[in-house]
């Protein structure tokens, strides 16, 4: 590691800065203590501190789920401070610690939270500039910073640490923030931050991250390992028809397993036990009846029929570029497909844990939640607290990428905790998890062009047909997002919204339309819709990509070349060539079906930005004839997020995009029954193993320093699934429209 922390040490080293904060690592029942400040996002204070040895910690209202971001946040304010990186510490996520800057989501962590940490560390070094004019009575645009110490450009000899400056006590100057952008904040002061071609820490390579020698260890605090004294273990009892709740509970039935409790208002039922082997029995052992409810879901085969029957309870046009109706009515031909993409589960490689010790004057929380400052406003909404007397240690859990299962927990913790007096830790089981966290929705696509006599797109036409992503929102600020909330009979907040494709095609007409249809089953429901890595990303861009190159092989154009004709902003042109210059690309105009035995090889393309990211894959794959077996040999992906802070952990970002989104390509769709979701587990929701990765991610980093970062965290999940389908039919001529691209629906296309 770059750098061994302890509490002793941190504590020892801020000096007369009173504060107590679970850290990562150090064991959390020492405390989630008094705030260490008054925390404002105006004060500088909130994000800098610098400690009586001259070292520097970085407050971040954000939390690292396990990309290696924290590590990035401590460049750049290594940078903007002229400290070493291996003297400056972040603390992350923790509410009486860090202001609340929105968590982990959108590709946000350095993009808006690095950013705010970058200005804040700026504006503190100007600070202590100006106060080492001031004590050595030179002026400020004379002295240097270096190493923690400011000294004299004209005399060396005059010089004064950061330290000495102000070690151990807090700044009080203020900065200003964008309240519109609220969450994410946006805030500077009067420093300007360096220039790229000052960057010594920035950019660089070969800096590790801090977590892993922990991880390999086994020494690192999991939320799973965090105990108080005196908690409980509760376990959540799920319907066995969804949308059913319990009518009659028998607590005789579990009074022979020792101090075993019930926990039961309206839909929530729940037990509790001091050790956790006696709260799974109980939860098996409990006998309940459950309301007689008609079952909510279609037949499995019925799914996408249905969407497409379905009424549509909110219409959003995207996008729009002139009149489309008129292009239609003269075209010469008219190309149109359809695409289908399923549900899909976080399927977290650890169910959700969470502990709740809720009291009538505060509560305590710990979780792996991605939002800790949502996590403690709605644990205060529910228990009728003041959000300022919750607060939440961030820990570490098994990584999540979206809105999963860990609200539900804490949530459920904090129903129990409230019953029973005491605390409460709730830990999933695994048919949990997966069965009940919030999924991806499902969709359909239908996409349309327009072509004159000349083989020239003139209009475009682009529609979802969908179930909204946001039945529960991307945090779980409000029990109405949990469900928890919902068993206990509170109003549902859905947010109606899913979102068109984005990319540069420069087609002189377009429209791109989402259909949003009601839920399956809007309460308490297995298949309620939330968040989950580039939300609508993948399958949309799975259709349109897919549809780019169904239109470019039906006029007889290369698919690159077909892309490049179109496509009309310079940077997204750049990672499309850098990415076919890469893979060795060899324009086609039809499918090759390249064979080799009993193998089938092919090449696909595809792209996509997201909010400034562009990014540009193209698959090599086998396809086995006697099975359909799709095997993804190499991924070379280029990509352009603006300013690049680590490429290491840019390249290993862009590796993780890629595993799970070739997964969800290749394998993920939650199955059901009328009743219940039936993925439940690693058989029923098989995921992507270690033999079927990739062999090689070939990855092209576009670097634009002079541009701000614009997120690396989702846009190169985008293009993987439509870039796999077009190799697909490259190496066997056949569509497959339907997500996951499974062996059976390969073999029967070839068929």
């Amino acid at each position: 590691m770059n750098m061994q922390i302890n509490r002793r040490g941190f504590l020892a080293a801020t000096g007369s800065l009173t504060i107590a904060v679970a850290l990562p690592g150090g064991k959390a029942k020492a405390a989630v203590a008094n705030s260490r400040v008054p925390l404002k996002p105006e004060n500088l204070s909130s994000y800098i501190t610098v400690n009586r040895d001259g070292s520097a910690i970085g407050w971040v209202g954000k939390v690292d789920m396990g990309q290696g971001t924290e590590i990035g946040w401590a460049q750049m304010v290594a940078e903007e401070l002229d400290l070493p990186l291996a003297r400056v510490t972040i603390v992350q996520g923790h509410t009486n610690a860090t202001v609340n800057m929105g968590g982990a989501s959108g590709s946000t962590g350095i993009w808006r939270g690095g950013a705010a940490m970058r200005a804040a560390a700026a504006e503190a070094r100007l600070v202590l500039v100006g106060m080492a004019a001031d004590k050595l009575g030179v002026a400020a645009d004379t002295l240097v910073a270096s190493d923690g110490v400011v000294s004299s450009k004209d005399d060396p000899s005059k010089k004064v640490s950061y330290g000495d400056l102000i070690g151990g006590r807090q700044f009080v100057e203020t900065l200003e923030w964008n309240k519109e952008i609220g969450s994410n904040l946006a805030v500077k002061g009067k420093a300007k931050p360096k220039a790229p071609s000052d960057y010594t820490i920035v950019g660089k390579s070969g800096h590790r991250r801090r977590d892993v020698a922990d991880k390999l260890l086994g020494q690192l605090e999991y939320m799973v390992d965090v105990k108080v004294p005196g908690m409980l273990h509760g376990r959540t009892i799920r319907p066995p028809v969804a949308g059913s709740v319990p009518t009659a509970v028998d607590e005789a039935s579990i009074k022979h397993i020792k101090g075993a409790k019930v926990v039961w208002e309206k839909g929530f039922l729940a037990v509790a036990a001091p050790r956790e082997w006696d709260a799974i029995k109980a939860s098996r052992a409990l006998k309940a009846t459950w309301s007689d409810v008609k079952p909510p879901f279609p037949a499995m085969d019925k799914l996408y029929d249905g969407i497409r029957a379905a009424s549509v309870i909110q219409r959003d046009v995207d996008k729009q570029k002139g009149a489309i109706d008129e292009p239609f009515a003269k075209a010469a031909r008219v190309v149109e497909a359809q695409y289908e993409w399923p549900f899909q589960s976080h399927a977290n490689m650890a169910p959700a844990c969470g502990l709740v010790d809720a009291r009538k004057d505060g509560a305590r929380v710990w979780s792996a939640t991605q939002k800790p400052h949502y996590c403690r406003d709605g644990i205060a909404m529910l228990l009728g607290l003041d959000p300022e007397k919750v607060v939440v240690a961030s820990m570490t859990g098994p990584g999540s990428y979206g809105r999963n299962d860990s609200g539900d927990v804490c949530m459920d913790a904090a129903v129990m905790s409230r019953a029973l007096g005491k605390p409460v830790r709730v830990q999933g089981m695994r048919h949990e998890g997966t069965g009940w966290d919030p999924k991806a929705p499902a969709s359909v696509h239908t996409s349309r062009v327009a072509l004159d006599a000349d083989n020239n797109v003139t209009a475009w036409y682009f529609e979802s047909k969908v179930f909204s992503k946001r039945d529960a929102f991307n945090n779980e600020g409000d029990p109405a997002f949990t469900l928890t909330g919902q068993l206990l009979g509170v109003d549902l907040k859905p947010t109606l919204i899913f979102g068109g494709p984005d990319e540069s095609y420069g087609f002189p007409n377009f429209q791109k339309i989402s259909n949003i249809i009601p839920p399956l089953l809007d309460r308490s429901s297995p298949l309620r819709t939330a968040h989950m890595r580039d939300p609508g990303g993948p399958q949309v861009h799975f259709a349109v990509e897919s549809f780019m190159d169904e239109v470019a092989y039906a006029i007889g154009v290369d698919p690159v070349a077909f892309r490049l004709k179109y496509v009309t902003d310079a940077r997204d042109k750049a990672v499309i060539k850098a990415a076919a210059d890469k893979a060795g690309w060899q324009p086609r105009t039809s499918a090759r079906k390249i064979a080799d035995g009993d193998v089938l090889r092919g090449q696909g393309v595809s792209y996509a930005s997201r909010g400034g990211t562009r990014v540009a894959s193209i698959a090599d794959i086998e396809v086995n004839k006697a099975s359909g077996q799709v095997y993804v040999r190499k991924m070379t992906v280029a990509q352009d997020c603006g300013q690049i802070v680590n490429p290491d952990l840019l390249r290993m970002c862009v590796e993780g995009n890629v595993c799970q989104s070739t997964s969800r390509a290749l394998h993920e769709e939650v199955r059901f029954d009328e009743k219940n979701v039936t993925s439940v587990d690693w058989l029923t929701y098989p995921i992507l193993d270690m033999k079927e990765a990739p062999m090689e991610i070939d990855i092209v980093l576009i670097d634009h320093p002079e541009a701000p970062p614009t997120g690396a965290g989702e846009a190169a999940s985008r293009p993987t699934a439509a870039a796999i389908a077009n190799a697909i039919y490259d190496a066997t001529g056949v569509r497959v429209r339907r997500a996951p691209l499974i062996p059976a629906r390969v073999k029967a296309g070839m068929a």
